[in-house]
């Protein structure tokens, strides 16, 4: 008998720390990984270095213009490694999730970036992720 009360005994604080290490509801719902859309631009090779000056500063306005971004950073290629196929700028715009990236899509400012992007676009990468 004295041996089980040791053993209980012993158990009390085991089982008081499991309890305190038990899942809240909050816990279990985790926020939603940022989700990261990259975009390389290579321009056509008339592009005028002001007309790509003119890209690099409304591209970036976008983050002013459209809620739903929550990040956004560029620049352009400085590798070494001669790998970049032409492309030149490189833009990384950050959502909190995919709700934001359906959202930035269709917008009226993206859509009027588009427009005078196309005519100096000689190709473009585009990558969504879901940041870890």
């Amino acid at each position: 008998m004295k041996t089980i009360i040791i053993a209980l005994a012993a158990l009390v604080p085991v089982l008081a720390m499991a309890d305190h290490h038990k899942e809240t509801p909050a816990a279990k719902t985790e926020a939603p990984s940022p989700l990261r859309h990259i975009v390389c631009l290579k321009f056509k090779e008339d592009a005028s270095p002001a007309q790509i000056k003119n890209i690099e500063k409304e591209f970036a306005a976008l983050k002013g213009k459209i809620d739903t971004i929550t990040g956004l950073e560029w620049g352009t290629n400085v590798s070494p490694e001669d790998r970049a196929k032409g492309f030149t700028h490189c833009f990384v715009v950050s959502f909190k999730d995919m709700a934001g990236l359906k959202v930035y899509g269709p917008h009226d400012a993206h859509q009027a970036f588009v427009k005078i992007l196309k005519p100096i676009l000689d190709d473009v990468f585009v990558f969504d992720f879901v940041a870890r």
